[in-house]
Parts: structure tokens; sequence; C-alpha cells
């Protein structure tokens, strides 16, 4: 097999400077599936101890196709980005159901399965079946961009396309796993988004970015827009040494999370007059806002928030949910059984402390 001079470099380094993680150490498609999955949008340092314990508690594909949809929330927890987790727990059922438990090894049929996009499809089908298939990360694109002096702007048609073709010359017949690996190596540990270590690169003699002295102003970004901030109430409404959790919708952003029921804070409010509105529309109850607990921020994706807890005392009506698709009276003793989100479990973990 003859390899172009540039892939030939690449996976001569990747054989001596592969990262050593858990799911090359035993490699398994359903291993490779679930860290595909975890590294979505997700750095390999946080994934590391994610990964072993979802291993520990759902081994192979049918123990997760089995599980509770709950418990793989809870295993999930912290790691963010909770439609992975659904559709990861989805696409189980699906691989049990129509493909004998065995998961498919063609591009075409991993799309089919729920959260898997062209990224992951490419990655899964060449790391776990030795697919030529192409996979192209954000690692790979600022690879390929000072590789070949990509000089159209990032997330851009043009920028894609010229990203195809450079990896279509380079992509082996075999070995694709190792390549798409490798690039995705590089990438993380010297093809840096700053200051890359261009000393210790292999690809460097062919890197057009390098010879004309641009590599770290390469890959081209779009201007950020502004990020929203909002500012969000909660309530901790206590009774019978329990506290009130509601569980938001599947559909939702933290969808199937448990979280203090509260909302976002509405132009002249004060913090107490919006949680006093947003628990009547949540929970048709009226509530008299007493002491804060705390102050939490916190970002998502195309968002920020600022928390303010506070605990609240039942004035009159019975909590009854119309936004959350369930409540419960939960105990702090039991609290950490429910899968919540970072601001919810830190409220949560605050109130063990009192």
């Amino acid at each position: 097999m003859t390899f172009h001079p540039i892939t030939k470099n690449l996976l001569s380094w990747y054989q001596k400077n592969a990262r050593q993680l858990p799911w090359r150490a035993i490699a398994s498609p359903y291993r490779t599936f679930v860290s595909e999955i975890m590294l979505q949008q997700t750095r390999v340092e946080t994934v590391l101890p994610y990964f072993e314990r979802w291993m520990q508690t759902f081994p192979d594909i049918n123990a997760l196709a089995s599980a509770d949809e709950q418990l793989v929330l809870k295993m999930w927890e912290g790691l963010g980005y909770y439609s992975r987790a659904r559709n990861l727990h989805k696409a189980a059922k699906l691989i049990v159901e129509k493909h004998n438990g065995q998961l498919p090894s063609s591009i075409e049929d991993l799309q089919k399965l729920p959260g898997i996009g062209p990224y992951t499809a490419g990655a899964i089908a060449s790391i776990a079946f030795d697919q030529p298939a192409i996979a192209i990360d954000g690692n790979i694109r600022r690879v390929i961009s000072r590789l070949s002096k990509i000089t159209s702007t990032l997330s851009t048609p043009e920028f894609e396309n010229a990203c195809q073709e450079t990896l279509k010359d380079l992509l082996p017949k075999t070995h694709a796993g190792d390549f798409n690996q490798a690039l995705m190596d590089l990438g993380a540990t010297i093809c840096t988004p700053k200051s890359p270590v261009c000393s210790d690169c292999p690809l460097r003699k062919f890197c057009q970015a390098y010879s004309a002295g641009v590599q770290a102003q390469l890959p081209y970004r779009k201007r950020k827009a502004a990020v929203p901030h909002h500012i969000v109430t909660a309530g901790v409404i206590s009774q019978n040494h329990q506290v009130l959790l509601c569980q938001r919708p599947n559909n939702a952003l933290l969808g199937g999370l448990w979280e203090f029921p509260g909302g976002k804070l509405e132009k002249d409010e004060t913090l107490a007059e919006a949680l006093m509105r947003e628990l009547v529309e949540e929970l048709q109850i009226q509530v008299a806002v007493k002491q804060p607990i705390g102050v939490y921020d916190h970002a998502f994706t195309h968002f920020k928030i600022t928390l303010h807890a506070f605990f609240c005392d039942i004035l009159s009506g019975e909590p009854t949910p119309t936004e959350a698709q369930n409540m419960q009276w939960v105990s702090l003793q039991d609290i950490e059984q429910y899968p919540m989100g970072k601001v919810d479990r830190l409220i949560a973990n605050q109130l063990k402390k009192l």
C-alpha cells in the first residue's frame, strides 16, 4: 500500500505518539461509539472519568438499551449537552431492535441513528470498522486549514469544501481510523489553536501556512456575536423535611433533568417578583420569598445565566406542575439520585451543608 507522503509521515508520527486513551486501549465498536458521542463539543480530559464510569455501569449495548433513562442521565450528569445522553440511549435501543445488538458499520446506517451526524458517522466507521471515511472535527479543520493554507472563513461552504478536497487526497484506503485519530491528536497536542508547536510537527515541511509564517492566524474565524445574559431565579420549597423538585420536559434544554422551580427575570421585575410570578405559572402556588441561598453563574452554548436561589414558603395553593413533566418531594438524603444540571446540583449540595 502506497501512502501520500503527508499521510505516511502522519501515520509514522501517530504510531509513536498516539495519546493513551481508554477507548483505544480496549477497543470495540461500542466503546468507540460511546467515546465519540461523549467527545462531541467536550474536551478529552473532561470525558475520561465519565467514560470509565459509563463502561462500568453500561458495559455493552444491551446493558445501555435496557437501562432506565433516569440512570442514563445520572451517569451523564455534569458532562453537559444532555440530548447526547438521551440520543445515545435511543440509539442503543434501535441497535438492539433493528441490528441484533451490533453497531452498523456503514456511514449511511450510522447516520440513521439519533445523535449521529456526518463527523461522528465518519469517525465511528473509520475507527471501529476501518472504512475509508473522512471525519472532520475542530482539530482536523485547524490542521488542514494550516496544512493547505485555507484562507476562507471557518464554517463557510468554501472552507468545508477546501477541507474535503485536501482530505480526499490524503485519506488512505486502509488505516483510515489511524489517519483520522492522528489528525485529531496532532491538533490536540501540537497544531493547537494558540502557539502551535511547529518545531515538533511531523507535517512541518508540507505545511503551507508554516512556510508563509501565518500558521498562528489560521483558521480565520467570524467575529462572535455578543452572548445573551439572563438573570434567573429558583425557589427552594420545603415540606416535611423534603424539597420540591420539578422534572424538565424531554424536548427542552436539560430535558429529563430535575430542578428547583423558577425562571427568568422580566423587565422591571425584582428577583422576588419574578420568582413569585414563575411559581404561579409553573406550579399554581402563591409563595413568600424568604432568605437567599446563593448566586450561581453558568454558561450554556448560546447564552449565560446568573441564578439567584431563595427559600420560599407556600402561602396558598397545592403544587401542580403546568410546564414540568413531573414533580417530586425529595429528601436531601435522596436528592443525589435525581439527575440535575450543574447549577441545581450546586444548590442541592449547598442545602446539605446548611
